[in-house]
């Protein structure tokens, strides 16, 4: 099985993460209303944050109007601009009162960044919201999806939505826990403000062709599953390669799927059971890496070396 580079693509936003793969009907509506008429008063949002969101409608919701508005207040932290947050979503459309998207039953939590081109509706829905939060974005599909939404989906371009976004949790800063002595056969992680900046392979030994994994520092959060969504910071470089193929200790944390099969074996093998806010370094031969495929920046039959903080698990 073909499985891609490790900078899986995180979601811009909820804007720009919402696929809507096998959605609903196509009985929007595209026959434009005016301001007016039904709006963010006739959407009615229950149950718990952690949990899927059930939307319901007074009728056909008609005001193209847009606002946010914090349904449920939690106790986590305060996000602000540049800041990192898991999310899970129900996206319903008022046009056709039918729920479309529910990433809660689909177990597809996104871990987004808020940055200034995040679209002013989903910054506003963000920032300054605390972990824990369940705020509703009523607006026309075309600020939703920052416009026209794939007609797949069975919204019209029309149609106005009700997207509740619940703020899940917010991913570590860095590593929090006690180091460790690294293994002898790994190369010497070197560091910079932002995190791990290079691997010095000069003493290291060839690599044996097995899977190898330690743990730099372990971490004091919960145990890594299979199938959640983990977001980290990871620096990878081939046996000597005097530069990464990877990396994004100089960028924001990304967030892609464990123990499914949606990265290279190894991380999978080895992530699985680990504790959030560790770090460990991966010694990956090319049976559990890229094989005797090339990828860029990376040869064939290469030994894959990482540095892994894991930093979330949801």
């Amino acid at each position: 099985m073909h499985r891609p580079h490790l900078r899986l693509l995180s979601a811009a936003l909820v804007a720009a993460a919402l696929t809507l793969a096998g959605c609903g009907s196509s009985n929007s509506s595209d026959s434009g209303a005016p301001a007016g008429g039904l709006g963010p008063d006739a959407v009615h949002v229950s149950g718990d944050v952690g949990t899927s969101a059930t939307v319901k409608f007074d009728g056909k919701i008609t005001d193209s109007s847009s606002t946010t508005k914090v349904l449920s207040t939690g106790n986590g932290a305060k996000l602000a601009l540049g800041d990192s947050a898991v999310i899970h979503t129900v996206l319903a459309d008022g046009s056709t009162q039918k729920t479309v998207e529910d990433t809660y039953a689909e177990k597809r939590p996104s871990l987004v960044t808020v940055t200034a081109q995040t679209p002013q509706l989903f910054r506003d829905a963000l920032v300054g919201k605390t972990v824990g939060s369940r705020v509703l974005v009523y607006a026309p599909a075309t600020d939703v999806f920052n416009g026209t939404p794939d007609p797949s989906s069975g919204i019209g371009s029309k149609d106005v939505l009700a997207v509740v976004v619940d703020i899940v949790d917010q991913p570590l800063g860095g590593p929090n826990g006690s180091a460790h002595k690294p293994p002898a056969w790994a190369p010497r992680v070197q560091t910079d403000s932002k995190g791990v900046s290079g691997l010095d392979f000069a003493g290291t030994p060839k690599p044996d062709g097995k899977l190898h994994v330690a743990v730099l520092r372990k971490g004091t959060g919960a145990t890594v599953k299979k199938g959640q969504l983990l977001g980290v910071k990871y620096f990878g470089a081939v046996y000597k390669g005097k530069k990464p193929f990877d990396e994004n200790f100089d960028k924001a944390p990304v967030g892609f799927p464990i123990g499914v099969q949606q990265v290279v074996a190894g991380w999978d093998k080895t992530l699985v059971g680990q504790k959030v806010g560790s770090e460990v370094i991966l010694q990956i031969p090319p049976k559990d890496g890229y094989g005797n495929k090339a990828q860029q920046n990376i040869p064939a039959n290469s030994t894959l070396y990482f540095v892994v903080d894991i930093l979330s698990a949801d």
